[in-house]
């Protein structure tokens, strides 16, 4: 018997035993409300159709205009990263406040389960579903304006991917928060969920910020660069931030996929190594 896990064994199995246990739980929870689903997936193709009709509004009326391509490109893989961004937030880092309210928080974590593999399943579910809703969403777009520019896709993915990943270590520390300031934290994962969508320019190109924003605020947001190096890759179009370094903007979009989720995961046990020694981890 291992010493503190009684018949429980330690390990990759088990790492992944629990990552599929607990995806399996999330995705019950999403069944049991099939409504909130249907409505979540209504609500970003009207979103989508709020970008086509902001597009036409710069049409001149031809059809197959790149001007008006590319602004719906600018605008529809913004809004990728934007939905990815604001569901590992709440999924990831605001799941753990409902724990709390349902009162299995506590439990979770007195079972000799892998803490990371049950922080990481939280996120499985809803990315699998929102990358079918972001290829709907974009296969949308692309019909109605005629084709969206798609250059580089691998490269774009591969981007896509360092961002997701960068994404989690936001949502590791936004769970570590939400350990601390309880439902306090809703208010503050809003108000970073709009932060980002403005100083990081996600639905609309940067030269549009006044340049002291530019320059003070969003150049500093690895976010930002996410943003910018992925749509520009699959637009086609030099880097806004960076427009005559691609390489540089790359390896910050790299090492933020792979420093964000170390720094975050770290962050996150910080605070609930605090609460569990202060006896607050399951408190309502």
């Amino acid at each position: 018997m291992h010493r503190g896990f009684g018949l429980a064994r330690g390990g990759l199995r088990q790492y992944v035993e629990t990552f599929v246990d607990m995806s399996k739980k999330v995705f019950v929870e999403y069944s049991r409300y099939p409504i909130a689903f249907i409505a979540l997936f209504v609500q970003i193709f009207l979103i989508i159709l709020l970008f086509i009709f902001s597009a036409f509004a710069f049409s001149s009326g031809e059809p197959g205009d790149p001007r008006v391509t590319t602004f719906a490109g600018m605008m529809a893989y913004g809004f990728v990263t934007n939905i990815f961004l604001s569901f590992t937030l709440w999924e990831v880092g605001f799941s753990i406040r409902e724990e709390q309210v349902r009162g299995t928080l506590e439990s979770l974590y007195l079972s000799p389960t892998n803490k990371f593999s049950n922080l990481l399943s939280r996120i499985f579910m809803i990315l699998s579903w929102t990358t079918i809703m972001c290829a709907a969403g974009l296969g949308l777009v692309s019909v109605v304006m005629g084709g969206l520019p798609a250059s580089n896709v691998g490269m774009g993915l591969l981007i896509l991917v360092f961002t997701i990943s960068g994404f989690l270590g936001l949502g590791f520390l936004f769970a570590g928060i939400t350990i601390r300031l309880k439902e306090t934290a809703q208010i503050l994962v809003s108000f970073f969920q709009f932060f980002f969508m403005i100083f990081s320019a996600q639905f609309f190109p940067f030269s549009v910020l006044p340049q002291p924003v530019l320059d003070y605020i969003s150049r500093w947001l690895p976010v930002s660069y996410a943003v910018d190096l992925f749509r520009t890759t699959l637009l086609g179009i030099p880097p806004e931030l960076m427009p005559g370094n691609y390489w540089l903007e790359f390896l910050i979009v790299a090492l933020f996929g792979i420093v964000s989720p170390v720094l975050g995961y770290f962050g996150y046990r910080a605070v609930e190594r605090k609460a569990r020694s202060a006896g607050t981890l399951g408190e309502y």
